[in-house]
């Protein structure tokens, strides 16, 4: 017999080789037909894999994100199969889960895969998954592996055996189809009950541009044809929100080759934005204690050599600048800590004058790969609400939790109320990609954990992702959409307050090292704006929005009361302008809506004899005629009721 421990704490004892759907079945026949994947013992297994020893055992279906990733990542084989069929030849190499969907690198050689050929794609899948195929994982030999590749001329899988350990590959069978695989997959190939090829796009093998170019096939797939569906309207829905749309029509910034990729032109409406931002923020910070500062786009080599960047993504920046004097080398600057760094050791300070709290809007470069760049989203020159705070051991836990309501203040008053927190710690099988002690990380991750507690967050760890120099906690937002960003991260660094020699003055009056806080509540202003449009459909909190009013007289008569109405909301803040086009009402009403005003302000022969304004709100309420002080109170009050102080 063997000790089962599921995840309410209870323990059960079951027979020696039971597997994880012998389990299901003895909870419940209901839960049985649902269970598409399982964990034992923080291993993904096949629901069928025999259990020979006590441990822990989770139980996933559908509706839980690991069985999600076994629908997809077993739905990829199906894939595999349908593009091995109608593309002779074709060279499979990796298939993985995505966080919706999957997708499929291949090598067509000859053939050219398009559009016209997804529905062929999808027919035949279909017809797989049909067949109700088991899926099996068997274990083979190195040598096995390698021959079976070789004699396929699979170049690619070859060199993924290379890599692996004698002892510890496996195969995959579905049907007549077999693939390299580590497992994870859902019982059979029935299951999948509907399946959509998305996009095709290139992308180089193991993501190096150095190396062959392949065809990589997006997929998606459900359990029931109206989950597709539904899908497939809220990517439509995605489409229509798309920032880079929406940005061009609401004329908020723009991307020219001349300048460069990934290189954007923020238009004067959108630098507006950003500054009502900026301000918003600077004004809670201010409030927190935070001092502005500003440091110069680039820093010499030797900088980010001392920081540790340079070893770690020196690849990734862009080639160095050199000066007319020998061995002179400067860097666009990829991270501004450690200038913030350099700040705090213009001067000596003492334990009383801690924690020192520096901000700053720093515009920072990284050379990201053409192939890569994504509107706002993926860039090569972005601006960070970038923050370091040095401070005493003592006030780590305080100050860190400070740093969360900070945090959560900004996401919540910009309408991102759904969110989870992600404490990303070491990968502690590859600690050769973090600098610093292990001490020093025992005690940062323990900081993290121990602040997310207290403050109560919803949060989970993630092991491997924290950064090179300190764990981190990262908010982790759902948008209108469902889908999932991260936005906002918080670090704790023992490790650059030593390699840069920070110190200060304790009550003992000996040396002592800061410890230092990372943090960025919008993580990158160009990114935060581009989840921000497309989380309100380029509906903007009234009191972030570049114009809140258009006045629309009526005809040429009416300019002149619609300049006096101007210039009574500019005297009361309220951002207005006034459309005296030569053009119908009608029709600029139809494009104030779609520029997304919220007020239009129609002044005609009877708003002129009252002294009042017609309101429309966008989307069409009509609100009657009202004075310019009760609109002012209306703006004021909606304002008011978004905004809130920090």
């Amino acid at each position: 017999m063997i000790k089962i421990t599921l995840p309410d704490g209870t323990v059960k004892e079951y027979s020696k080789g039971s597997t994880p759907m012998d389990i299901a079945k003895s909870i419940s026949e209901g839960l049985a037909r649902n269970v598409i994947s399982a964990k034992f013992n923080d291993t993904i297994v096949e629901t069928v894999t025999p259990l020979n020893e006590d441990g822990s055992l989770t139980l996933y279906t559908w509706n839980d994100d690991a069985g999600k990733k076994a629908f997809w990542h077993s739905s990829s084989h199906i894939v595999a199969q349908a593009l091995e069929e109608l593309f002779p030849g074709a060279k499979l190499t990796i298939g993985p889960a995505i966080e919706n969907g999957f997708y499929y690198d291949v090598d067509f050689g000859e053939h050219s895969v398009s559009e016209k050929d997804f529905p062929a794609i999808e027919k035949r899948a279909l017809e797989i998954a049909r067949g109700k195929h088991d899926f099996k994982m068997r274990p083979v030999s190195k040598a096995e592996a390698l021959e079976k590749y070789k004699s396929q001329g699979n170049e690619f899988k070859v060199e993924l055996i290379e890599n692996l350990e004698d002892g510890t590959i496996t195969f995959c069978d579905h049907d007549t189809f077999t693939d390299l695989c580590r497992g994870g997959h859902i019982p059979n190939t029935g299951i999948v009950k509907a399946i959509k090829i998305l996009s095709v796009a290139g992308a180089y093998w193991r993501g190096d541009e150095n190396n062959k170019q392949l065809t990589r096939v997006y997929g998606i797939s459900f359990p029931k044809q109206k989950d597709l569906t539904a899908y497939l309207n809220l990517l439509e829905e995605a489409k229509q929100r798309d920032h880079r749309k929406l940005g061009k029509e609401l004329e908020l910034f723009t991307f020219s080759q001349k300048v460069g990729q990934g290189l954007p032109l923020w238009l004067p409406k959108g630098a507006a934005l950003r500054e009502r931002l900026e301000a918003f923020l600077k004004k809670a910070q201010k409030k927190a204690g935070y001092e502005m500062v500003i440091t110069p786009h680039i820093g010499q080599k030797e900088l980010y050599v001392t920081s540790g960047h340079y070893a770690k993504y020196g690849e990734d920046s862009f080639q160095p600048i050199r000066t007319p004097k020998e061995d002179e080398e400067f860097l666009l600057k990829p991270m501004n800590c450690p200038h913030h760094c350099e700040i705090y050791n213009a001067r000596p300070f003492s334990y009383r004058e801690l924690p020192k709290r520096y901000a700053e809007f720093g515009t920072v470069y990284r050379y990201e790969q053409s192939g890569e760049l994504h509107g706002l989203t993926r860039v090569r020159g972005f601006t960070q609400d970038d923050a370091h705070i040095f401070c005493t051991p003592e006030q780590l836990d305080e100050e860190f939790k400070k740093v969360i309501d900070l945090s959560l203040y900004v996401l919540n008053t910009l309408g991102f109320d759904n969110y989870k927190a992600q404490v990303s710690v070491r990968d502690l099988d590859n600690p050769e990609k973090y600098i610093g002690s292990v001490e020093n990380w025992e005690k940062a991750e323990n900081a993290i954990i121990n602040a997310a507690k207290e403050k109560g967050l919803d949060y989970v760890i993630e092991s491997g992702e924290a950064a090179f120099y300190g764990p981190k906690l990262d908010f982790m937002v759902k948008d209108a959409l469902g889908r999932n960003w991260q936005l906002g991260t918080i670090q704790v660094d023992y490790n650059l307050p030593e390699r840069f020699d920070l110190t200060y003055k304790g009550s003992d009056n000996e040396l002592h090292r800061p410890v230092m806080i990372h943090r960025a509540p919008f993580g990158s202003m160009e990114r935060f704006i581009a989840l921000l449009l497309e989380h309100t459909g380029g509906n903007f909190p009234l009191w972030l929005i570049p114009e809140q009013a258009i006045i629309l007289p009526v005809s040429e008569k009416h300019e002149k009361y619609a300049e006096k109405v101007l210039k009574s909301l500019e005297n009361n803040e309220i951002r207005a302008l006034i459309d005296n086009r030569n053009e119908t009402v009608g029709k600029k009403i139809r494009e104030a809506e779609m520029s997304k005003t919220p007020f239009m302000l129609i002044v005609g022969e009877s708003e002129e004899e009252n002294n009042t304004i017609a309101i429309r709100k966008h989307g069409g309420d009509d609100l009657g005629s009202i004075t310019v002080q009760d609109f002012v109170d209306l703006v004021t009050k909606e304002i008011n009721s978004t905004l809130k102080s920090f």
